[in-house]
């Protein structure tokens, strides 16, 4: 409702109840525009219909795609989005990414764990509150500036400047954009990941993204041992995250069904299969083995399936799993894909061993021969050596067209003698083309990096340390953090006031009159900025 309008219906409520005549229309309005979302299911609501409509953009258009980082706690989010909105103007396609990795490495009680489904999994859903209570604070704090003005405009009468800020006010633009939550393997079975995904949506998650592992042998998807599950298993855990959005109500819910199968050798179980060519029969297909002639081959304790007509005893390691035939990744990934779309997921998850542009699209235009309207959402990942990636790309384009490459040598291609020469240019223009390309040629509707803000945080403390603990002491703090948070315009530098001093201050104006004893007098520091 405009703030206007929401002033005159306050009022005459009050008028109704003479007793509350210490509360002023103003106050309540302002409280009330200041708290845009009331529940997580409001959030969830809202950003699903966001993302629905961005999914449908993309579509007609590739160039708009969406992007995200992953944050691991709540004033990270919030700062990143306040960023976004200083330097653009606006949050549009920009989302936010939470990482079962960094919810593993930061948040868990046990202290920092591997990825591997270890830590508590109601910090998953901890952290999307708290990311939400982060960025409706950004919101507050944004509109509580613009509603001072307001006050200050008035007061001086000015009314042509009260009636700008009123108009912002009336279109403030929300901080509050999708969350992109990893549920990892769901937790447990597909009644633990119903509860579990009940729980990330209520608090606020319009968007869960799940994978084909094995729960309880969970690997991180740029690591070793990867175990997969049949289809049949996984298509389940979709349709209990699917009935976990119905219930709610926030029936446009977004499904991410993420395959690891590129980088997985192994599976847990033999798929059920009812005759050839089913689904569990083409899971079968790939599992590697040696084809059985006669009954006496058949040792005590072998499993025996049919390929192809063939009976076939399945490599078995000492662990119980069972191996897939080398070089059966890309046609299990395509696999996975087709048949998560046509079960219920609404985008797709290809986890990759290298940021190849060509490679994702080979597997992308599989995919959309069955399914046309097929999209990714991509890994932009921080395991992977960009630099070396690249140059590496660009070395062997060179070689393939016949241009000479004598003065590169290509396992050395990290060297920071590259880093001037033509390669290392070249190389470093596909990087920051590597989103539009992969967008338009390989159906990324979303990049995302999983654990920036892990490595952001470790360099920029480093390098304070180092200053500081040094011969720089506190010049260190002071050239290299506050002085650029004042000339870049970083809110932080009022810490006082991003805190939430201020709306605090203002807070207690409205309950007390002029009775309140408030922080940001003359002798509050915060004035020096």
């Amino acid at each position: 409702m405009p703030y206007a309008k929401d002033v005159d219906a306050i009022a005459s409520l009050l008028k109704q109840n003479p007793t509350w005549n210490a509360i002023k229309p103003e106050h309540a309005a302002r409280m009330r525009a200041q708290n845009k979302f009331k529940t997580g299911l409001d959030i969830a609501k809202f950003t699903a219909k966001i993302m629905r409509e961005d999914m449908a953009n993309y579509d007609k258009d590739t160039a708009q795609y969406t992007q995200s980082l992953g944050c691991w706690h709540g004033f990270i989010g919030q700062q990143k989005l306040l960023s976004i909105k200083k330097h653009f103007g606006t949050t549009k396609r920009r989302y936010l990414y939470l990482s079962g990795w960094m919810v593993a490495a930061l948040r868990s009680e046990f202290g920092p764990l591997p990825d591997q489904s270890m830590h508590e999994k109601t910090a998953v859903s901890g952290l999307i509150e708290e990311l939400y209570t982060f960025l409706r604070q950004a919101d507050a704090w944004e509109l509580n500036h613009l509603f001072r003005a307001l006050e200050e405009a008035q007061n001086a009468g000015d009314n042509a400047k009260a009636d700008e800020l009123i108009k912002q006010i009336d279109n403030h633009e929300t901080h509050v954009v999708p969350i992109i939550a990893d549920i990892d393997a769901g937790f447990g079975n597909a009644e633990a990941t119903y509860l579990l995904a009940k729980q990330m949506i209520e608090a606020g998650a319009c968007c869960i993204q799940i994978e084909n592992q094995v729960s309880d042998e969970k690997q991180c998807g740029h690591q070793d041992g990867k175990v997969t599950v049949p289809h049949a298993d996984f298509l389940s855990k979709i349709n209990a995250v699917r009935l976990a959005f119905l219930e709610l109500g926030v029936d446009d819910g977004v499904i991410v069904a993420r395959t690891d199968s590129l980088g997985a050798g192994l599976t847990q179980k033999i798929a059920v299969t009812e005759e050839p060519g089913d689904l569990g029969d083409q899971y079968n297909s790939f599992i590697d083995g040696e084809v059985i002639e006669k009954a006496e081959d058949i040792n005590n304790g072998d499993v025996v399936i049919k390929q192809k007509g063939q009976l076939v005893r399945p490599k078995r390691l000492a662990s119980g799993l069972f191996q897939f035939k080398p070089g059966t990744g890309e046609d299990r990934v395509v696999l996975d894909c087709i048949t998560s779309l046509q079960n219920g997921a609404d985008l797709l998850w290809i986890e990759t061993e290298k940021p190849h542009v060509g490679q994702i699209a080979a597997m992308v235009n599989r995919i959309k021969e069955v399914v046309p309207d097929a999209k990714l959402v991509y890994n932009n990942s921080p395991s992977f050596n960009w630099t070396l990636n690249f140059r590496q790309q660009v070395f062997d384009a060179w070689k393939e067209e016949g241009k000479d490459v004598s003065a590169y040598e290509r396992a050395d291609l990290m060297n920071a003698k590259y880093d001037e020469t033509d390669l290392g240019k070249l190389a470093d223009e596909w990087t920051a083309n590597f989103q539009r390309d992969g967008s338009r040629e390989a159906g990324i509707f979303h990049h995302l990096i999983t654990l920036p803000t892990y490595h952001t945080a470790a360099l920029s403390t480093d390098n304070l340390a180092k200053g500081y603990f040094g011969d720089e002491g506190m010049l260190a703090y002071v050239a290299g953090v506050q002085r650029k948070e004042i000339r870049q315009g970083i809110a932080t530098v009022k810490h006082q006031d991003m805190a939430g001093s201020n709306i605090g201050d203002d807070h207690k104006e409205f309950f007390a009159g002029d009775a309140a004893l408030k922080a940001g007098g003359k002798d509050n520091t915060m004035n020096q900025f």
